[in-house]
């Protein structure tokens, strides 16, 4: 399998939780060169939600 982490040249927002009783990790970056890592559910969960609300995408916006 490709390696799905998220670099400069390829932005983007990678999640991971190998099993159920593992935490999950993240880590995302965006290509306003904003970038974070999480480890722990409830932390991946806020990378996921500031990232979709803030990066990625919403720079394409309208008003953004």
């Amino acid at each position: 399998m490709a390696d799905l982490t998220p670099t400069p040249e390829r932005p983007g927002l990678h999640v991971s939780k190998p099993s159920p009783n593992a935490p999950a990790t993240g880590s995302a970056v965006c290509h306003c060169g904003a970038s974070a890592t999480a480890t722990g559910d409830n932390q991946v969960r806020a990378l996921v939600e500031g990232y979709t609300a803030n990066h990625g995408s919403a720079h394409g916006r309208a008003g953004r």
